[in-house]
């Protein structure tokens, strides 16, 4: 006959209320051992699985991470390159600061940042072991297969709503809906403020490390290139083509840069096409930036321009000038031309959604493409490693 025990303050009873007996038991020594010593080490086993994406940094891999009694979990683990350092000493000092900056981002805990577990070494190799994201990056989504694809599988009705709400066909590439984009952008802005709170600047905000969770919650995936406000590295990284201006003029990175990065994406977003590909070198990237607010309406699609509550969120965050951007993360949310700001313009003219569910939904509807096409892959379409 099955019992249940009930653990109470005075002793562990069976559901008939008699107390358990004790009985010996050889790993009760073990235990106490162990919980008086207060130090375990022990050997971890991973298995690499699958590529995940390869960079200047190196190269992430989904990885299996093994415990005992069957236990499994996927974690992504970034193995660091020391192939762009000078030498081996150069590779060290810059290990060293990046394990600085991974052990405070960890300690935040923000829902909207990636969650760092360790950071370890092999043969002097370091390896970043962090939490793995079931979702699909930002670049993943912004290829013209993946309308293609859901077209083909769901309904007329359902086809339209998607195009009317959550993403639609662009000039180059997918347009994401304004309020749908806002919403990714506001999980990033409170991301941001998170790290700008503990003096940490992302330095690489582009759309490739936003992260689109099966949640419905956008998620910032890479902190390979943030440092601390107060110890810059003497050679920065970045992107190019989502930097802000001055990056890539060589003066300081700032959070304000970060939200020049993500205003930048906004953009690229709302606008269904990259920003600046017909830019050739950095002078022109630059003239191309500096120009940007003033060709917004050339480059933005008219349910866009329209509303100079939006066009007023996209420019403070690219203002050529720092000074001229939002003061932080947190006020480009919460000012009154702020994000929030928008969405509740939608809330007051009944044209708002929820947001996470619509996005949980749009991606459920790429993963179930697998299921139904055994001939489909959904990381063949999207193009990942």
């Amino acid at each position: 006959m099955l019992t249940t025990t009930i653990h109470d303050i005075n002793a562990t009873q069976t559901r008939g209320g008699n107390v358990r007996p004790q009985r010996s038991n050889a790993l009760l020594g073990r235990y106490a051992t162990i919980v008086h010593e207060r130090r375990l080490s022990w050997t971890t086993h991973l298995r690499l699985q699958r590529l995940l994406g390869s960079g200047g940094q190196g190269v992430v891999y989904l990885t299996e991470r093994r415990g005992t009694d069957g236990f499994t979990l996927p974690v992504a683990l970034k193995i660091l390159s020391p192939e762009r350092y000078e030498d081996a000493w150069a590779y060290d000092e810059a290990m060293g600061r990046m394990a600085r900056v991974s052990s405070l981002v960890a300690q935040i805990q923000h829902e909207n940042l990636l969650n760092v577990d360790n950071f370890v070494d092999r043969d002097r190799i370091r390896m970043m072991v962090m939490e793995w994201v079931d979702g699909y990056d930002l670049e993943q989504l912004l290829v013209p297969k993946m309308l293609d694809c859901i077209r083909s599988r769901v309904s007329n009705r359902r086809w339209n709503y998607i195009n009317q709400v959550i993403v639609t066909t662009g000039p180059v590439h997918p347009r994401v809906k304004p309020g749908v984009a806002v919403a990714i952008v506001r999980d990033c802005l409170a991301a941001l403020a998170a790290l700008h709170r503990e003096e940490i600047v992302h330095g690489d905000m582009k759309p490739s490390n936003i992260m689109l969770k099966r949640t419905g919650h956008a998620k910032i995936i890479d902190i390979g290139s943030a440092f601390e406000m107060s110890d810059p590295p003497p050679t920065r990284t970045c992107t190019p083509a989502y930097a802000a201006p001055e990056v890539l003029e060589g003066n300081d990175c700032t959070p304000r840069s970060d939200l020049a990065c993500l205003g930048y994406v906004l953009i690229e977003l709302l606008a269904g096409r990259h920003l600046f590909a017909d830019c050739s070198n950095i002078r022109q990237l630059l003239e191309a930036k500096r120009s940007l607010p003033q060709r917004l309406r050339s480059i933005l699609p008219k349910e866009v321009t329209v509303n100079e509550l939006l066009m007023s969120f996209c420019r403070g965050l690219i203002a050529p000038d720092p000074m001229r951007r939002f003061p932080s993360a947190e006020a480009a949310d919460l000012l009154k031309e702020g994000a929030a700001a928008f969405h509740r313009q939608l809330v007051m003219g009944d044209l708002a959604v929820e947001y996470g569910n619509e996005i949980r939904l749009w991606l459920e509807e790429l993963r179930e493409l697998d299921h139904i096409d055994p001939g489909y892959n959904s990381t063949d379409l999207f193009g990942i490693a």
